[in-house]
């Protein structure tokens, strides 16, 4: 134990912030002793007489701390999801939880886009008219791309929504597991300990009971995984596609008010003709106004058009799809699943480990640092598991 603080305190005094998160889990977090300064030209700069002293101690700007907590928190939604609840919707809880750390970056990045547009603004009003007016209207324009980054922001979040409503029944659905594998367990055990005993008739009806059961449960987790699969995704391609064809719009009218700017050389001395565009510039932002007001889906510029081949394949997988549309109905085969009379159903939010109510995304200090992950580095995609 001295050994841990004796290396604690080397590393504070190196700048790294040590967060104990368990008995075998440290969060580092490095924190520069100092705030970084811009570079100069070597040949432009100044001489200096003699070495600034390093400071002893580096005060926190709140835009500092602000990012720190934020980094931790990302990390700790990242790293402590699917930790807890049913083992069946942990994979699903962590895909959650990270795209909540999605959603809040989007949103920082919104307003981050507003500060910048204004701050454009506060530039150009003391340069010449051209360049006070364009920036001005350039900074209108960046603003509405903050606006927009908002609006995806509410639209990503139904995404996500919908994709906690499969979570939550693949939460539900786990108990009837547990329940058909703690029977089985209970045959086996009593087929070896108690060969004639007549408990293993009374427990074989109950598998067969649990079994059916299991049945539903498992047939309605694949209809609502598929269902709200297509319809999650469905909502953020659609409003992805809407978020890039307004940010392209922007573009274009952004190139437009350049046009106004006169960039040609002037010799020293030499006045500039006054500038004459401010009504055009009026004009240009109204134009985007009404472009990105009447937009519509039908108007996309940008298609995806199929290959011949990707057609023809995938046209052949709806004809299966079709073909095999009449499926069974299995709602009136057995109790449902929500009967809680029968003690058989076992809702998300009561089950061991209760993690799955819509506020879940408590940030709390001292998880692993992101840039332990998997996903920092360079693994894409699934890896598979080797088996010993």
């Amino acid at each position: 134990m001295s050994a841990w603080f004796r290396r604690r305190g080397q590393l504070i005094a190196r700048g790294i912030l040590v967060f104990a998160v368990s008995y075998d889990t440290v969060l580092l977090l490095r924190v520069p002793l100092k705030p970084a300064t811009p570079r100069h030209d070597v040949s432009t700069a100044a001489p200096v007489s003699e070495p600034r002293a390093r400071p002893r101690h580096h005060k926190f700007s709140h835009d500092s701390v602000h990012m720190l907590m934020r980094s931790i928190g990302h990390a700790l939604r990242k790293q402590t999801a699917g930790q807890f609840g049913p083992d069946l919707a942990k994979k699903l809880s962590q895909l959650v939880k990270m795209e909540k750390n999605v959603m809040r970056s989007m949103e920082l990045v919104g307003r981050e886009r507003m500060e910048v547009a204004q701050q454009l603004s506060i530039w150009g009003e003391a340069c010449d008219d051209d360049v006070s007016d364009v920036t001005d209207k350039l900074g209108v324009l960046l603003y509405e791309i903050g606006e927009l980054e908002d609006q995806y922001v509410d639209r990503y979040d139904q995404y996500r929504v919908t994709i906690k409503s499969i979570r939550n029944i693949e939460a539900s659905v786990q108990p009837s597991r547990d329940r058909k594998q703690k029977i089985t367990d209970q045959i086996a055990q009593l087929k070896y300990k108690e060969p004639n005993s007549p408990k293993i008739v009374v427990l074989e009806q109950e598998l067969v009971r649990a079994e059916a059961e299991s049945l539903v449960a498992e047939a309605q987790l694949s209809n609502i995984t598929r269902e709200k699969l297509k319809a999650a995704y469905t909502y953020q391609f659609d409003a992805l596609r809407e978020h890039c064809e307004k940010l392209a719009i922007i573009a274009g009218f952004g190139k437009h008010l350049l046009e106004l700017v006169d960039d040609t050389p002037v010799t020293p001395g030499e006045t500039r003709a006054a500038y004459d565009g401010y009504e055009a510039s009026k004009a240009i932002i109204q134009d985007c106004e009404d472009a990105l007001t009447n937009w519509v889906t039908a108007n996309a510029k940008v298609s995806s058009n199929l290959s011949t081949r990707a057609r023809t394949l995938s046209q052949r997988r709806r004809n299966n799809i079709q073909r095999n549309a009449e499926g069974h109905d299995l709602s009136g085969q057995d109790q449902p699943l929500n009967d809680r009379e029968s003690g058989l159903w076992v809702p998300a939010s009561a089950h061991k480990g209760d993690e799955f109510d819509d506020e879940e995304e408590e940030e709390e200090l001292g998880a692993p640092s992101i840039q332990d992950s998997a996903i920092n580095g360079e693994s894409r995609g699934r890896t598979e598991e080797v088996i010993a």
